[in-house]
Formats: C-alpha cells, sequence, structure tokens
C-alpha cells in the first residue's frame, strides 16, 4: 500500500470549557492522554506517511513527554494559530509535497474508529471531500435570544457532521487559501470546500466519536470506549 496520506491532528486549543485547569487534549481518557488516541490510531495505518500534531506554541517546544511513544519518524509538531483554522493551515504547510490526501482530525475526538477513517479517505482519493456525519434524531427547533421558539425545523436530511474529514490535497488548501483571501474562519473544513463548489460527501460517522467540549463528556467518552462498533 503507497503511504500517501497526511494527517494534521488538531490540538491547538486551550480547552477551557473542559475545565481542570490543563490541556484538555493532554487530560487522560480511557486509560491513556486524549491526544495521544487519535495520533496512535493514524500511524497505525500503512496509508499514513506522516502526522501533524499542531499545539499551542507554548507547548510545541516543550512537548509532554508521552507524545514521543508514538513513531517519531512520522510526527512533526506544528503552532496553533489564533482560530482553528490558522492551525489547520499551519499544520497544510507543514505536510510533505508529495502527499496526495490530506485528513483533517480533532484531538477533542480521540475514539475515532478505522472504519471511519476509510470511508473518508475512500471518498478523497475518489475525488470529493468527506466528512462523518450522524443523523440527527432529536427534535430541532430554532429560538431567539429569549428562548421563544421561532421555528420547528424539519430534522429529514440533518446530520451532525464529525472528524475526521478527508480531501485531496490540493482541494484543501485551495479552499483554505480562499478563506484566508477572504478573511473566513470556519469550525468544519467541509465547509470551506462547500463554499467553492467542490463535492463534499458525508460518510456514516460513530457514535464513538464523542466530541469531549465539557468536564461530563470525559466520562460518557469513558463509557462509549467500552462498546463495540
Amino acid at each position: 500500500m503507497t503511504a500517501d496520506v497526511g494527517v494534521v491532528v488538531v490540538a491547538g486549543g486551550s480547552g477551557s470549557r473542559a475545565g481542570a485547569g490543563e490541556l484538555k487534549q493532554f487530560r487522560w481518557v480511557s486509560g491513556k492522554p486524549m491526544l495521544l488516541h487519535s495520533l496512535q490510531t493514524f500511524q497505525r495505518r500503512p496509508d499514513v506517511a506522516m502526522v501533524v500534531v499542531v499545539l499551542p506554541r507554548e507547548h510545541v517546544g516543550d512537548p509532554p513527554p508521552w507524545l514521543f511513544q508514538c513513531d517519531t519518524d512520522r510526527l512533526l509538531l506544528s503552532v496553533g494559530g489564533r482560530h482553528r483554522s490558522d492551525s489547520v493551515r499551519n499544520g497544510l504547510e507543514d505536510l510533505a509535497e508529495d502527499l496526495a490526501i490530506v485528513v483533517i482530525h480533532d484531538a477533542a475526538r480521540p475514539l475515532v474508529t478505522d472504519e471511519t477513517i476509510d470511508r473518508v479517505i475512500g471518498e478523497a482519493r475518489k475525488g470529493n471531500g468527506a466528512a462523518p456525519g450522524i443523523p440527527v434524531v432529536d427534535t430541532i427547533k430554532r429560538v431567539d435570544e429569549k428562548g421563544s421558539v421561532i421555528e420547528t425545523i424539519d430534522r429529514t436530511g440533518i446530520v451532525r457532521i464529525q472528524t475526521p474529514q478527508a480531501f485531496p490535497r490540493l482541494m484543501i488548501e485551495r479552499a483554505h487559501a480562499e478563506a484566508r483571501a477572504a478573511n473566513l474562519t470556519a469550525t468544519d473544513d467541509a465547509g470551506l470546500c462547500e463554499r467553492l463548489g467542490f463535492p463534499t460527501i458525508v460518510v456514516a460517522g460513530s457514535e464513538k466519536a464523542l466530541k469531549i467540549t465539557h468536564d461530563i463528556d470525559f466520562a460518557h467518552a469513558e463509557a462509549l470506549s467500552m462498546l463495540r462498533e
């Protein structure tokens, strides 16, 4: 198998909503630091040539020692930016030029599955952008700033988007370049590709790929880690 995939793991945020006073991505969940889960999952794959981990500036020169439990020959540390989009761009710039496929993943989703990674990379190899999604099952309402209901939204076709997201290299680089020129930021890289009309496919996601945002999410992740797909 050709190793032509480059991965950018975004771990440059402060994670202040998760509490505990330390970086969210360094806290332990299911037996190891959150960031280490994603890093080791991607480095187990023979198609991944390189993983760039984007960290806050103060941690790039002095990273936690457990980070080097990985394949350091396929690991590069990059500096996070002010916004997530800035961090992703920094990671993209540090990827080796000969990599054809780019996968972008949030470190806050430590339980990503190989099946999900397979699905997004498979679509990227067809020339599409790809993001995993979960159909919304709750009733969705739009409310105003006072909490008054404005409308109930038809949930048909509505999905919750996750990472990892995968793209042909030239597609995602152009999408970020165009967004920067327009002074746009985004929490979703696929959205930048959609903005330019690039084909973007939603593949089946995983309930295990919980995004850890608040302190209680660590307990949820511990429980999910025990479940089979």
